[in-house]
């Protein structure tokens, strides 16, 4: 019991601390998606499909709202850069993309059917190219965990908390697709320069 319990408690310790980092982005419909907080200093991280070369609201987990600037689009990798003007915020520490292995347990952090800040769990399925892209051309974290609309754009961390992805599509029953979070580095950098990239 005591070994479930202290499993339970870095849980959901963890999840709490990425909830912190999670925001909400309107995106012209019904409800929202969601965005990941990459850098204290405003720079937010989603999917190029949530933003749709839009300047979308933006919700921190404390409730402030701001509007948003567009940075950087990429419709091939489903990512989108925003900008706020908003300063120390909290972020995810950054992980490895190349070091998740099948059978890794990850954490997807989003807004499913509107549900702000939900958390899902599950297993690495596999790192690289699926055989249903969905149209996608690249590398992608397949995941043995259901997402949902309001999923896309959030975060996905490893069992030490770290960003490891962000959670884009669907692939079939129970299995979720996220952009790793390497490829993400290479998005910013491109786009942005290397100060983003490392944020």
């Amino acid at each position: 019991m005591n070994l479930l319990h202290n499993i339970n408690q870095t849980m959901t310790t963890l999840i709490q601390t990425v909830q912190q980092s999670v925001v909400q982005i309107g995106n012209g419909r019904s409800g929202f998606g969601a965005g990941t907080i990459w850098h204290s200093d405003g720079l937010i991280l989603t999917n190029a499909h949530v933003v749709q070369r839009r300047t979308p609201e933006v919700i921190l987990a404390d409730g402030r709202s701001f509007p948003s600037q567009l940075l950087a689009y990429d419709e091939s990798l489903d990512l989108a850069a925003l900008y706020i003007a908003a300063y120390q915020l909290p972020t995810i520490e950054l992980g490895h993309s190349s070091q998740l292995r099948t059978g890794d347990w990850v954490v997807a952090v989003g807004h499913p059917w509107g549900v702000i800040g939900a958390a899902s769990a599950g297993m690495v399925i596999a790192v690289g190219q699926p055989l249903e892209q969905n149209g996608y051309r690249g590398e992608l974290v397949q995941l043995g965990i259901q997402l949902r609309p309001g999923h896309s754009g959030g975060p996905l961390v490893d069992g030490n908390g770290r960003l490891v992805g962000i959670n884009t599509m669907i692939s079939g029953p129970k299995v979720g697709l996220a952009v790793p979070v390497d490829i993400a580095k290479q998005f910013l950098q491109e786009k942005m320069g290397s100060a983003a990239s490392a944020a």
